[in-house]
């Protein structure tokens, strides 16, 4: 049986058996005597997409009172959900985020707590995944975000949509009208300054891209 710990592009924690490529935390969110999510589904600002393998350190899941082992089917999930790369173990990557953010907003390259707080005010309305207005044309949304039309999620890669499933991206559709971006708006800036996240192999199998 799965636990409940695997993250949707609307940022809900499910029981499902998907895996994921990459793990992830937003502080401590579960009891480890029952491997049970608490009620609460953040403890932190501080949400981040790591490593599932780093240094050879194993940790089992849930087994004591530390962070919160998350799971996402990829790195387009995760920013989506509202998480940021990690600087200890996904250091280059979360440095190059911070890059792209900077160019992007025409500023110094932000600390990171400044991420943080910008992304958890992009991520949340009334504690709850806030969905952003879609203000331009889908054709101008960079690869790599998401979107929600009819109830699913979509990843955008090379001018096509790949909807999300527990098994990975089915195949590539042409979106006529989406209903919210996922992927908070500050995310959507640093994929357009040229961010590259890591993708599901699902979606580059079906990709129509040459």
């Amino acid at each position: 049986m799965p636990l409940q710990n695997r993250i949707t592009p609307f940022g809900e924690i499910l029981a499902i058996s998907q895996r994921g490529l990459l793990t992830g935390n937003r502080g401590i969110i579960h009891d480890p005597a029952t491997k049970t999510l608490l009620n609460r589904r953040w403890s932190s600002r501080t949400w981040l997409i790591c490593q599932r393998e780093f240094k050879g350190c194993h940790r089992e899941v849930m087994a004591r009172r530390s962070w919160t082992e998350l799971f996402f089917l990829d790195e387009a999930v995760a920013l989506a959900a509202g998480h940021r790369p990690c600087f200890y173990c996904r250091r280059t990557a979360a440095e190059r985020y911070r890059t792209c953010w900077a160019a992007a907003k025409q500023q110094a390259p932000p600390l990171a707590p400044r991420i943080d707080a910008e992304l958890h005010a992009e991520r949340l309305k009334d504690g709850r995944k806030r969905l952003h207005p879609v203000t331009s044309c889908l054709s101008d949304l960079p690869d790599g975000a998401m979107v929600a039309a009819n109830g699913d999620a979509y990843t955008l890669y090379g001018g096509f949509a790949h909807r999300w499933t527990n098994e990975g991206y089915q195949k590539p559709e042409l979106l006529r009208q989406v209903d919210w971006l996922l992927t908070p708006p500050s995310t959507v800036l640093v994929l357009r300054a040229g961010y590259q996240p890591i993708y599901h192999p699902s979606l580059i199998t079906h990709s129509c891209r040459p």
